[in-house]
């Protein structure tokens, strides 16, 4: 009879003891999948665990990625640009390794890229971050980097990202996803497929996905008629004066390419219209 009682009386504390546990062990994925650069979704079902090392979710402040520990890169980075965000920072140009990597993976460094004839091409934006130093530092960890083609970082890519900033000038809110996919690019030095020792895998392609809407309308406030402009463009020399819109394309032919489910917190009915749409305003 009493161990009978004594069970009784210890089975309600080890569970509770259980789920304590299990609630901790969870609030970290919770914290993270709540990030604000995360409104739209993860494309990915990025997890930040080492059994998952070419779909790593990073978290920062500033931007939310995944990370493939192989390619060297990040597969996309996703971030919010709004007024907020924008100041008078002048750019840090610190370049570095991201040391919150896990032990073990190569970390790609500042002067890995040095040579190869790419640029260290930002996925956020450093003009996207302007409002405190720690902020604009943030984008020049190289988990924030691919190698890109001079004439792509420097030309129609810098172009778009100004276009976006102009548009939060004039008072919009926009949610940017960017990416990556295939291998081999030409940069100044010629078509190469990995730099750094074979640390960093060159991309063929890189796009980007910008939802275009008021501040705080969040996922909910995306309708079948919010501006979505969806760019996919070589990682090659020779495009340095295009026009960015002559790569404008639809997020369904990106989900295509790239097997990723963008902007997946949308209703699917809203997601059905603005994904098959291209761009052309």
């Amino acid at each position: 009879m009493k161990r009978t009682r004594l069970f009784k009386f210890l089975l309600p504390c080890v569970a509770v003891a259980l789920s304590i546990a299990l609630i901790g062990y969870l609030r970290p994925i919770q914290a993270q999948s709540s990030s604000v650069h995360l409104t739209l979704g993860n494309p990915s079902n990025a997890i930040t665990s080492t059994s998952s090392p070419n779909n790593y979710l990073l978290v920062k402040p500033q931007y939310a990625l995944s990370y493939s520990r192989d390619r060297g890169t990040p597969n996309w980075v996703s971030w919010q640009l709004n007024s907020s965000w924008l100041g008078s920072t002048p750019r840090q140009d610190n370049f570095r390794a991201d040391t919150t990597l896990p032990t073990g993976w190569y970390q790609v460094g500042g002067s890995d890229y040095s040579g190869s004839g790419f640029d260290r091409g930002h996925m956020t934006p450093s003009a996207d971050r302007t409002k405190t130093v720690t902020d604009n530092s943030a984008t020049f960890l190289m988990t924030n980097m691919v190698p890109q083609s001079p004439d792509n970082n420097q030309g129609p890519w810098a172009s778009l990202e100004n276009y976006l900033r102009s548009l939060v000038s004039g008072g919009k809110e926009i949610y940017i996803i960017s990416g990556i996919y295939g291998m081999g690019g030409t940069g100044s030095n010629g078509t190469k497929y990995t730099i750094a020792n074979g640390n960093v895998q060159v991309p063929n392609r890189v796009w980007k996905v910008a939802v275009v809407n008021n501040p705080g309308a969040g996922a909910s406030g995306v309708t079948t008629s919010t501006r979505v402009i969806s760019v996919n463009m070589p990682n090659t020399q020779g495009i340095r004066n295009n026009d960015w819109r002559t790569y404008r394309v639809s997020v369904d032919s990106i989900e295509a390419q790239t097997g990723f489910n963008l902007l997946s917190n949308v209703s699917t009915s809203v997601q059905s219209v603005i994904e098959s749409r291209v761009d052309n305003l």
